[in-house]
């Protein structure tokens, strides 16, 4: 009798000679909605890195002859009303009419169109603060009449450009928090783990005197230190910088856990044996075990991070003018109360670009998540 003995496939074969990496990368490549979180995140990205240039007006830019304060929304008409033929497209002049029914000033048409254009010159900018410009992507070239896509807020500020620079803090003030707290982290983790004894027992009861300390008071008091004539940009990050540095326990509890099984495995034993440094140990053999780890939960960090800084400037102690953050142009929206909802809608187009990102990342994070588990492989 004769047994055959089965041979593992083509496909068998190299999943068996692929890397983690390569294995995690292409069970990220079956997951379509973790590919559109992570392409979408791309683009929002570039938006914030492009914002002076895709803004139609400056920051802080309105007009003072023509008030247009809580702009609607501004249509862009492709058609000609009179001849119904296709042309470049163009909005309408909008002026303040008062109402005698209601007695409030309500904006419409006044029949002044304003073509647009690609590539307008208008205010001033710099792009990372490096590169020079005034060219923006699209505008009328006319300082009196404007294009208000997202419509305007209450000072009578373009909103889409207001929520275009917003993103620059937004979103880069989470890398740089998750950044912090991911290094510290790691390096008390992987001490406490490779040392013990002493050195573990300090590191976990500063730790647990970091987690009893109330997130909200700290906020406050480290606002209120602060002199009233500050940066309050720089406010901003020195106060992010400090919930970053004491938010660092719970990932450093993790890497404790997980590393001190790995400090009695033998290729950490033959490299003491060898004569290897502390820090090369811990460094070069132990924390790259934590590597998948740290993708997934940074994914899923950056998120609470952008969160927490909307808050904060929705509370007012973060990023106030002339500066702007999502939350704080989320302001505006409870400021109005009611009349957000009922009158002046658009004024809550920061708080879905808030909950957009936060779904992304978590699209993202999940995919990450599935990706290395080697459970969910398929």
């Amino acid at each position: 009798m004769t047994v055959t003995v089965p041979t593992p496939t083509a496909k068998r074969k190299r999943a068996q000679g692929q890397s983690q990496f390569s294995v995690a990368w292409s069970q990220f490549r079956k997951n379509r909605l973790a590919q559109m979180g992570g392409g979408l995140l791309i683009l929002l990205y570039l938006m914030a890195l492009l914002a002076p240039f895709l803004a139609p007006a400056g920051l802080s830019t309105y007009s003072t002859s023509n008030i247009t304060r809580f702009h609607p929304p501004t249509p862009v008409h492709f058609r000609d009303p009179e001849t119904g033929a296709f042309g470049r497209p163009f909005v309408y002049k909008y002026g303040q009419k008062f109402n005698e029914e209601t007695f409030v000033n309500e904006f419409g048409p006044t029949g002044e169109k304003c073509p647009l254009y690609w590539g307008v010159r208008g205010d001033s900018y710099r792009i990372l603060g490096l590169f020079p410009g005034n060219i923006h992507l699209f505008g009328t070239g006319n300082p009196d009449c404007n294009v208000y896509l997202l419509g305007a807020e209450d000072l009578g500020r373009d909103l889409l450009s207001r929520t275009l620079y917003a993103s620059q803090i937004s979103l880069t003030i989470g890398l740089a928090a998750v950044v912090i707290t991911t290094v510290i982290g790691l390096f008390m983790g992987a001490m406490a783990a490779y040392f013990g004894g002493i050195v573990d027992t300090v590191i976990m009861r500063f730790v647990e005197v970091l987690a009893s300390i109330p997130t909200l008071f700290l906020l406050l008091m480290l606002r209120s230190v602060f002199p009233k004539d500050i940066n309050p940009i720089l406010a901003l990050y020195v106060i992010l910088g400090i919930l970053a540095f004491i938010g660092w326990g719970g990932l450093a509890r993790t890497t404790r856990g997980q590393l001190m099984s790995v400090r009695e495995q033998d290729f950490v034993s033959a490299a003491k044996s060898l004569g290897a440094s502390d820090n090369r140990i811990m460094i070069r053999h132990m924390l790259p075990t934590m590597t998948t780890y740290v993708i997934v939960t940074t994914s899923l960090a950056i998120p609470g991070y952008i969160l927490l800084e909307s808050g904060l400037s929705f509370l007012g102690i973060g990023a106030v003018e002339p500066y702007a953050s999502w939350g704080s142009l989320l302001k505006l929206a409870q400021d109005g109360g009611l009349s957000s909802l009922n009158q002046r809608p658009w004024v809550l187009a920061p708080g879905f670009f808030i909950v957009f990102t936060v779904m992304c990342f978590q699209l993202l994070g999940d995919g990450l998540r599935d990706a290395f588990d080697p459970r969910k492989r398929s």
